[in-house]
């Protein structure tokens, strides 16, 4: 009875659009508890479809935030969870997304509850198209290590970053974020002789993702533009799912995810200050005062870094032929997997106040070593 219970709720509730198909199999299952084992099995499937169709636990869970409930991002986390430990190795990265799933509280509710929300995640789940792959899935062959002395650089940009979004000093962020902006580049650099010196066959490109989270998308998504153009990596927005595919070489591309979150964090601390001296000031400002000021905050950084890049590479001249074939492979691995991007124009910078106060934000967090 248990199995044909399931799959009667599972027709019912994932081949129809309707409340009604929904409500008609939560209450198969609720009355069936015989039938929760096969139902799980039926979500680790999901999800290992979902793996093999190019998708990361980030990625899933962004998803379902974006798409359904608190509830659900509960649920999946913790399907999330169960499914992939029974991995006996795990993709790059995929060990840090886990580490962050596991604070995510379970939810708990009467049986009817429960499955209602189950099958609205399987709903969910079961049309998640295919993306371009950005690693392997996971249980696959053993994938290549970081870069010899990749991390400790990573972990001297991180902590310079890290003091520059506590200062409460202008000048003093300005320079932590230059100095680190710096060592990305000159990094960068170090390894583009490496693979010089390697030949035609040193290392190739790779992709992340990396969430590009509401409010305000579109300027977020330019900001990381920015950082991925001025790291030698390219971005490709996909606003549908709430993320940018990255492409670049190893490391390059940790040095990119790191400084967009320290930008995000420090352009919304000086956003929050921004709007209370205008609020102190007895002008009220509204969603188009963030828009402006973080459009203009993601334009300016992105002139900056570009600067700050141009600045290191000028020092380096006999570099100048690697690092224009490595661009040119970036490239074409981006064009390569994503073969179909279109060119958006932005709209939406109205206010003057805001634009304003960005462009100021983003000459206190400038990146060019002085």
């Amino acid at each position: 009875m248990s199995t044909s219970t399931a799959g009667r709720a599972l027709a019912a509730a994932l081949y129809g659009d309707d409340d009604a198909s929904l409500d008609a199999g939560a209450s198969m299952l609720a009355a069936d508890p015989g039938a929760d084992a096969e139902l799980a099995r039926h979500g680790e499937e999901l999800l290992t479809r979902a793996w093999r169709r190019g998708w990361q636990p980030a990625d899933v869970v962004r998803c379902v935030g974006r798409e359904l409930e608190e509830r659900h991002v509960r649920l999946v986390a913790a399907m999330i969870r169960d499914e992939t430990g029974g991995y006996a190795r795990l993709p790059p990265r995929w060990p840090e997304q886990l580490e962050a799933l596991a604070a995510v509280p379970g939810w708990a509710a009467d049986r009817f509850s429960y499955a209602t929300g189950v099958l609205e995640l399987y709903r969910l789940l079961a049309r998640l198209p295919a993306l371009e792959p950005v690693g392997p899935a996971p249980g696959g062959a053993p994938v290549a290590g970081p870069v010899p002395g990749e991390s400790r650089m990573l972990a001297r940009i991180r902590a310079l970053l890290a003091k520059a979004e506590a200062t409460g000093y202008p000048e003093e962020a300005e320079a932590l974020t230059a100095k680190a902006q710096e060592l990305m580049a000159r990094h960068s650099l170090d390894e583009a002789a490496l693979a010089g010196a390697a030949g035609p066959r040193g290392d190739e490109p790779g992709a992340v993702r990396i969430g590009v989270d509401a409010p305000y998308e579109t300027a977020k998504a330019i900001l990381l533009d920015a950082v991925a153009g001025a790291n030698r990596c390219r971005a490709v927005w996909n606003e549908g799912f709430g993320f940018s595919t990255v492409v670049g070489f190893a490391s390059d591309l940790e040095a990119v995810e790191v400084l967009y979150t320290s930008l995000l964090v420090q352009g919304d601390a000086a956003m929050t200050k921004a709007e209370a001296a205008q609020r102190a000031g007895g002008r009220k400002r509204t969603k188009t005062f963030r828009q402006s000021f973080l459009l203009a905050y993601a334009q300016r950084l992105g002139d900056r870094l570009a600067s700050a890049t141009r600045r290191v590479t000028a020092g380096e001249p006999t570099l100048l032929p690697v690092l224009a074939a490595r661009d040119v492979v970036v490239t074409d691995h981006a064009e390569r997997m994503f073969p179909e991007t279109t060119r958006t124009r932005v709209r939406g910078a109205t206010d003057p106040v805001g634009w304003d106060h960005g462009t100021a934000a983003a000459d206190r967090a400038h990146v060019a070593p002085s």
